[in-house]
């Protein structure tokens, strides 16, 4: 979207999921291959802005180490706003989380909302929120993107997330499998909406974006998710909703507010709903035969996929990439 626009862009990436294209290809830009926690004031000099959304993103990663997932999400974030500040890169898009919310009730909760994180990862994000803030002056402005959870095809399709999850289980196994007793609320975003939200930021005049959060997604995209899995029955033919064994209540509950960010940005509106998404995931999952061993798997899952590089030697314990790899590559 940005190179359709006209922006030069650059990527940053350690690229642990390198291997892990489902669809597709990725958009075609330079890019510099580091881990974030080894960025360097050479490496965002001469930037106009910096949108980051590098870390841990999804809580069993998040759990995996939960002091790597501070070092990584927490740490490296804060010094790149240091070094991007220290720089004079004068816009930081920040992919922050309604995840920052945690046990929130079922009241809708707008961006003055306290956070109330439950997992690692979602404390991470609260805690970035906090140390860069204070960092806002007249020469450097961060912008807080707090996303609700998002769904939907990319070329690196996330199939924790759990509209793709439940979807993928739906189509490969006629069971869409709830592993809660699917009675926590979410808010749901798709991942077109939160590219298009990013532009709007990076676009908008400095003064309607500065040192402001916004909650990214839609007031009526808020859904329990066994709301959220009665739709994809609906969708995907010959499947049924199950309970997982062990399915208990998900102390992550929230619904958010989404109308600040439209007010803020002239009528920005996000233009998926979960019916749209669904029925587009549904349609590639059939076109691309995918199997439960994909997405359940090392190929796919995230978790999996990075304790196979760890066993292969290809990633240490920290999740950064071994001697030997950086040599053959």
């Amino acid at each position: 979207m940005l190179l359709e626009r006209g922006h030069d862009v650059t990527g940053l990436d350690s690229d642990i999921f390198r291997s892990c294209t489902f669809v597709g290809t990725l958009a075609d830009v330079p890019t510099i291959e580091k881990d974030i926690r080894d960025v360097e004031i050479d490496d965002v000099a001469g930037f106009d802005a910096i949108i980051h959304l590098a870390g841990l993103s999804n809580d069993p990663l998040g759990d995996y180490r939960p002091q790597l997932t501070e070092e990584i999400n927490c740490g490296a974030s804060v010094k790149l706003a240091q070094l991007a500040k220290a720089a004079g890169v004068q816009r930081f898009l920040y992919a922050s989380s309604c995840s920052n919310y945690g046990a929130a009730g079922d009241s809708f909760l707008t961006e003055d909302a306290p956070f109330n994180p439950v997992t690692p990862y979602g404390a991470s994000k609260a805690n970035v929120e906090r140390a860069v803030a204070p960092m806002a002056d007249q020469s450097f402005s961060p912008t807080f993107l707090r996303a609700s959870t998002a769904y939907g095809l990319s070329p690196r399709i996330r199939f924790d997330l759990v509209v793709n999850n439940l979807t993928a289980w739906a189509y490969t196994t006629g069971l869409v499998y709830l592993k809660s007793d699917g009675s926590p609320w979410r808010p749901i975003v798709h991942v077109e909406d939160i590219a298009l939200a990013y532009v709007a930021v990076l676009e908008a005049e400095r003064e309607l974006v500065h040192n402001e959060a916004f909650n990214v997604g839609l007031t009526t995209e808020n859904y329990q998710i066994r709301e959220i899995a009665e739709l994809v029955q609906t969708i995907v033919p010959d499947s049924r909703v199950k309970f997982a064994p062990d399915a208990g209540p998900d102390k992550r509950c929230y619904r958010v507010d989404c109308t600040y960010i439209g007010r803020r940005l002239h009528g920005f509106k996000p233009q998926w709903t979960a019916r749209r998404g669904i029925e587009q995931l549904y349609h590639t999952f059939r076109a691309a035969g995918l199997a439960l061993g994909d997405f359940e798997g090392e190929r796919f899952k995230r978790i999996a996929h990075v304790q196979k590089l760890i066993q292969d030697g290809e990633l240490d314990t920290d999740l950064r990439r071994t001697p030997q790899l950086a040599v053959a590559v």
